[in-house]
């Protein structure tokens, strides 16, 4: 079921979205080569926490882990660890929060230390088609004209977008229908109404877009997906509001088509 949020509720989603913004801003200066991985996890955990917020992964089902940290050819769904970065590594952050109800989502790529033109050429596409299916998220628009917009786009430069894995609604739990795909045919699909709360979140590989599931014995779970062929993928999120006036943005960071 799909539910339309109130200005309230949405309200409440981009406060806690402020939350999570500020959780990505800090970690610019955070990540660079030579840090534990597992000072990202610890960063999240204690800025949300600080500001009375909940970090809403922890415990979605049966996650341990206040963020996602997916580095390299891992598409999404990387366990933070203990690994050193190093010169030239993407990594991508990804995580949630709760604050008194209301969920935000966002993931954020990063590149440790200076990146090679490939990774920079990457995460340069990969943030631009996040903004340009944004800008399709219009009362009236249809989901497949947000997917077309990505795919058209990353796909001019060779690049693979992503199939498994998908934006979704938000909101009053971490995944809500409907399911935003990142390619698809304008024009088709479910069309968007005031008051749906979505992510959007185009996962772009340099070379395929297959995925190869890796199982975790341990947890029970696929975790992480990599790259099918080994390649580099990226990915950069937001979540957003169906308004009248257009998409609002509710986990900005700042000056858009920047962060």
């Amino acid at each position: 079921m799909i539910t339309l949020k109130s200005a309230r509720e949405i309200e409440l989603m981009e406060e806690s979205g402020k939350i999570l913004a500020g959780v990505h801003i800090g970690l610019r200066d955070l990540i660079k080569p030579g840090i534990d991985m597992w000072e990202i996890e610890e960063f999240a955990k204690e800025y949300i926490t600080s500001r009375g917020a909940i970090p809403a992964q922890i415990g979605f089902e049966g996650y341990e882990y206040a963020t996602c940290v997916s580095i390299n050819d891992e598409i999404c769904h990387g366990f933070p660890r203990h690994q050193k970065l190093k010169e030239g590594d993407l990594i991508k952050v990804d995580m949630c929060v709760d604050l008194n109800g209301g969920i935000s989502d966002s993931c954020w790529a990063y590149a440790v230390g200076k990146p090679s033109e490939e990774v920079a050429r990457l995460m340069e596409v990969t943030k631009k088609s996040l903004y340009l299916g944004i800008e399709q998220a219009q009362v009236g628009n249809r989901l497949g004209d947000i997917g077309h917009a990505i795919q058209s786009y990353a796909e001019s430069f060779g690049y693979g977008v992503v199939r498994d894995f998908v934006g979704h609604g938000i909101g009053p739990t971490i995944h809500e229908a409907p399911m935003i795909a990142h390619y698809g045919e304008a024009g088709k699909g479910l069309r968007l109404k005031e008051g749906m709360v979505i992510t959007i979140e185009p996962m772009i590989n340099i070379g395929s877009w297959e995925a190869d599931m890796v199982y975790s014995q341990s947890s029970g779970n696929i975790n992480p997906a990599v790259t099918l062929d080994g390649t580099l993928s990226c990915q950069y999120e937001h979540s957003l509001a169906i308004t009248k006036d257009g998409p609002k943005i509710l986990t900005s960071q700042g000056e858009e088509m920047t962060y």
